[in-house]
């Protein structure tokens, strides 16, 4: 049992419905396996479940628990501060895949 930190925090949707009441009503609920450490207050990057970036988000809450199954998991609420334009989307795109969802080297 540990926490994984996540100061360079990386919000990588992993269902099309977390990510799409994000876009549609400015905050979502995401769930997280693992103790992990989301800093409240602090703004990130959402990724799509294609590594696409596609917002800013502001993590306003982030509890850590064994849920019922014990399954040690995190929830992670957010709100929207906007969309990404067409060019930061590319960019933080591409700085993402070399720096979180590409190849490691050891």
């Amino acid at each position: 049992m540990g926490f994984l930190t996540e100061f360079n925090s990386v919000c990588k949707f992993k269902s099309e419905q977390e990510m799409y009441e994000l876009l549609e009503y400015g905050m979502t609920k995401m769930v997280k396996s693992g103790f992990r450490v989301y800093p409240t207050g602090q703004k990130v990057i959402a990724y799509s479940p294609e590594n696409k970036a596609i917002a800013i988000v502001q993590i306003f809450a982030s509890v850590s628990e064994i849920n019922f199954q014990g399954n040690e998991v995190t929830s992670v609420e957010m709100k929207l501060v906007r969309k990404l334009t067409d060019e930061e989307a590319r960019v933080q795109t591409a700085l993402a895949h070399e720096m979180y969802f590409g190849e490691r080297k050891a």
